[in-house]
């Protein structure tokens, strides 16, 4: 409709190759970088929204445990719009996409009443969701007949706005729930849908810590794209040619539908992670998701597991042994150290999606 949208964007959950997408950016000028790769699929959960047209930004939130922050307004003007991106605050990022949106089709505000069914900071990309939120309010609103492409295309360049040094990866939330291979290149992102024979049962596990995210992206980009010493060289490697390996694998396991294969490579992964990635910042310790991973309920129900995201004390996702292992699995986890879990059948339902397709973002 023409003055107002309903609205449901999706977490992302990344199953293997986080990182990698920022980091192929780096072939632009030095492609001696491998190129980047990762297995991404969209939840069940995620943030729902009304929105309508306005004078200014203005946005209402309900958060997952009921309680509702003050409201977030700011003038609809580009300059106002771009001045609030960088306040670093959680609504930053909907203000720089917001001026991004504003900018390149001069329109006005959106008011916008968000629902969250999950909590922010847990390594299932918020931050990209409300910034493709945002994107697709304004596209409803206003009749801008954006595509997912836009809207991803929107929200990079809005996060960005709100010095973030994330990648393209995130902003996958814009497909809904389909699992999708995306392969990075310099400024090329291929997208390519996977089908599971068999639903693979998994369990994401909020641990209900905390992280910096931005800490943890800009550690890690200190270490491109020629940055000396070990521990620099270590992170290029891990981002580099052994995920390309561990991520081709993942794909053929989840198209077998073999869990205990996918399990196996997430343990493979985390222990890549820990010993080439995390040096290089400690907020990536993460010793909440360390206890999860060591728990004796995880080694009997579970195949294998690893962390979610940019990593840090975020979230965990387990690859469960069977629906009633998952099930036991989770309500151990929960007793035990106080986490939440939330159960994913990754490849289930069905989604249609459209063929692959490969795009060069526009600059």
């Amino acid at each position: 409709m023409a003055n107002g949208a309903e609205i449901f964007v999706p977490w992302r959950l990344c199953l293997l190759g986080e990182h990698s997408d920022w980091a192929a950016t780096h072939r632009r000028t030095h492609p001696d970088i491998p190129r980047g790769a990762c297995l991404v699929t969209g939840t069940n959960h995620g943030l729902a929204a009304a929105a309508e047209r306005s004078d200014a930004l203005v946005i209402e939130t309900e958060l997952a445990d009921g309680s509702c922050p003050a409201p977030f307004r700011v003038d609809a003007a580009p300059t106002a719009l771009e001045g609030a991106a960088r306040e670093r605050g959680f609504f930053s990022y909907a203000a720089g996409t917001a001026a991004v949106v504003a900018e390149r089709y001069a329109v006005r505000g959106l008011a916008l009443r968000i629902r969250s069914s999950l909590p922010v900071g847990r390594g299932l990309s918020s931050s990209a969701a409300i910034c493709v939120l945002v994107a697709r309010a304004y596209s409803r609103a206003y009749e801008l007949g954006l595509t997912e492409r836009d809207e991803m295309e929107l929200a990079y360049q809005g996060e960005r706005r709100a010095r973030s040094e994330c990648g393209r990866m995130d902003q996958i939330c814009a497909f809904g729930r389909r699992a999708s291979l995306l392969a990075f290149d310099g400024d090329d992102m291929e997208i390519e849908p996977i089908a599971t024979r068999t639903p693979i049962p998994l369990l994401v596990v909020d641990l209900r810590a905390g992280k910096d995210t931005r800490r943890i992206l800009a550690d890690l980009n200190a270490c491109f794209p020629a940055a000396p010493g070990r521990v620099a060289a270590n992170v290029r490697d891990a981002l580099g040619a052994k995920n390309l390996a561990l991520v081709a694998n993942a794909r053929g396991a989840i198209e077998a539908g073999d869990a205990a294969q996918l399990g196996a490579l997430m343990r493979e992964a985390m222990a890549l992670f820990d010993a080439q990635i995390a040096p290089a910042s400690a907020e990536l310790a993460a010793p909440k998701l360390h206890a999860v991973l060591a728990h004796d309920a995880v080694r009997a129900l579970a195949h294998g597991g690893k962390g979610v995201g940019s990593g840090g004390d975020g979230s965990a996702q387990l690859v469960a042994r069977g629906e009633a292992e998952r099930a036991q699995l989770a309500a151990r986890l929960e007793r035990d150290l106080g986490v939440a879990c939330l159960p994913l059948d990754l490849g289930a339902p069905a989604v249609a999606a459209p063929a692959a397709h490969r795009a060069r973002t526009p600059s």
